[in-house]
């Protein structure tokens, strides 16, 4: 059945406000006109949401369904790194993780467990599905879904950090500036380089998590989360649309066709529970 799903998915990502620690890269020059001001409401700026927050947001997500199918995920951090809490890795250990790497003797030969084999480790040994940046762009008509754009609109906040004391009124101490999208709706697209049923079943129920968890803490995407960021409406595109099926899906002023319908039922009855099936078989096969 794997044959049948090609090598691009999607995923559906909607949410409110999206601020990333690792920055937000804007086109600002295309569209200032040599006047950009920050915060002017104007400004038609686009620009690129990078792949790690999304990557290990993801990560997240796929590795909590490892640990409810009483499977050990790889973890993504080095035994000797140099971590910013003491213990940290000991801990993740104790909770649900084995050393990085520790799943395969020969990383170039040896795929490991399932989380190490989708997302690589060490040793040039890429892993099997890659993952792109999200174009954004507020203009709707600019934005092609079926390379995994999104429409959403860029603004630069700006948060004052006030006295306390009575008699300062409130006056700023200082002045934080936060790089945001608001409104970003579209997808994400990722690539396999090799494809496995067991891979398929673990991004269905990983988004699924994800979408399920969205208003936890640990589970929302990029930063500022105590401030309404990165609350995320998630869900994976049914893999077997077609281009023009996929477009459909953003279309607001059109419906699913019957067709497509077709292919939600053969997707819940069919393709999805085999995948599960076959993830559930490799994670009890142990790393």
């Amino acid at each position: 059945m794997i044959e049948d799903i090609d090598r691009d998915v999607f995923v559906r990502i909607q949410t409110d406000l999206l601020v990333v620690g690792d920055s937000i890269m804007t086109d600002r020059h295309h569209a200032s006109n040599g006047n950009y001001e920050d915060d002017d409401p104007q400004n038609q700026i686009g620009g690129i949401i990078p792949a790690f927050p999304l990557s290990g947001w993801l990560r997240h997500g796929m590795e909590e369904v490892v640990h409810e199918f009483d499977g050990t995920a790889c973890h993504p951090g080095e035994a000797n790194a140099n971590f910013m809490k003491e213990d940290v890795y000991e801990r993740d250990l104790d909770d649900g993780y084995h050393e990085k790497g520790a799943c395969t003797d020969d990383p170039k030969e040896d795929d490991g467990c399932v989380i190490f084999d989708l997302f690589g480790g060490f040793g040039g040994v890429p892993g099997k599905v890659m993952r792109r940046p999200i174009n954004f762009n507020p203009v709707r008509s600019s934005v092609d879904y079926t390379r995994g754009q999104a429409e959403g609109h860029y603004r630069r906040l700006n948060r004052n950090i006030v006295s306390r004391n009575e008699e300062d009124s409130r006056e700023p101490l200082r002045n934080a500036e936060v790089d945001a999208v608001a409104n970003l709706d579209g997808c994400w697209h990722l690539s396999f380089r090799e494809m496995k049923p067991e891979f398929i079943g673990l991004l269905a129920e990983g988004i699924d998590f994800l979408d399920a968890h969205k208003t936890d803490f640990m589970h929302q995407l990029g930063g500022a989360r105590n401030f309404g960021a990165g609350i995320v409406d998630c869900h994976l595109v049914n893999p077997l649309y077609n281009e023009r099926e996929l477009k459909r899906v953003f279309d607001r002023g059109k419906g699913s066709t019957n067709k497509m319908d077709e292919k939600d039922d053969q997707w819940t009855e069919e393709y999805r529970p085999a995948f599960v099936e076959a993830l559930e078989e490799r994670i009890e096969e142990g790393p």
